[in-house]
């Protein structure tokens, strides 16, 4: 399980985080809602340290507790970003790799794994997922869609304790993405750890445990998936209504 406590993130005047503490547990998929501007991004960011708060603490499991108002060491960054996967709104694949040297580069370069076993765990990911035809393209060959999806394999294939999706979908037309949507419903029924930043409404009701709601740097709701999307609070309603067309 994840624990943030107080975390504060400040860009000049805006507070985009302000003292906020949540739980993630293992096993789930927490969906972080809320209206553009409101440190959606931001707090996911600060998980793996691609952010780093002025204050407050992260703790992973037993084993990882950063206090953001003290000097941070290399080793305890890079160890602490090793437990994520992150997929961002940019696909941002090696353009001079093919998608299977795409899923191995990493696994390879930082987690120091055996060429043998990293495309083992290529392919078998790009065969779960119906991709194995993929595996020799390059990613100017590839739809937004298969690039985005071949993203997600990338980050899993670092074996990572939780994954990271920033707006996964948010460049993609319907069709694409749903393509996308089917792959991250499938790691949810899966139980993998996840934890979406995400404006699609209906994905969220389907999958997610958790909904933490965010506006103006705090989190005025965190719980059930299902109680959020039932809650009586006018201001939640209207973000719901908001976001239908």
């Amino acid at each position: 399980m994840i624990r943030i406590n107080n975390l504060v993130q400040q860009y000049n005047d805006k507070l985009a985080l302000d003292h906020v503490s949540a739980t993630f547990p293992e096993h789930q998929t927490t969906a972080i809602l809320g209206p553009s501007g409101s440190g959606k991004s931001t707090l996911l960011r600060a998980l793996n340290l691609l952010e780093m708060p002025s204050k407050g603490t992260l703790k992973i499991g037993n084993d990882t507790a950063i206090d953001f108002g003290q000097p941070l060491t290399m080793p305890q960054i890079l160890a602490t970003r090793q437990q994520f996967g992150m997929v961002f709104q940019e696909k941002a694949l090696f353009t001079h790799l093919t998608v299977r040297k795409n899923l191995t580069e990493g696994p390879i370069k930082v987690k120091k794994m055996s060429i043998k076993h990293a495309n083992l765990t290529a392919d078998r990911l790009l065969q779960q997922f119906d991709m194995t035809d993929l595996a020799e393209r390059y990613p100017y060959q590839l739809s937004g869609g298969q690039q985005q999806r071949v993203a997600i394999l990338r980050a899993l294939a670092m074996q990572p304790k939780y994954l990271l999706l920033d707006e996964p979908t948010s460049a993609l037309d319907p069709e694409l993405e749903a393509q996308v949507l089917r792959i991250l419903r499938d790691l949810a029924s899966q139980k993998t750890s996840m934890i979406i930043v995400t404006h699609n409404m209906q994905f969220a009701k389907r999958v997610a445990d958790q909904v933490l709601f965010l506006e103006a740097g705090q989190i005025t709701y965190a719980g059930a998936a299902r109680e959020f999307f039932e809650a009586p609070k006018p201001r939640i309603q209207n973000f719901l209504s908001a976001m239908q067309f």
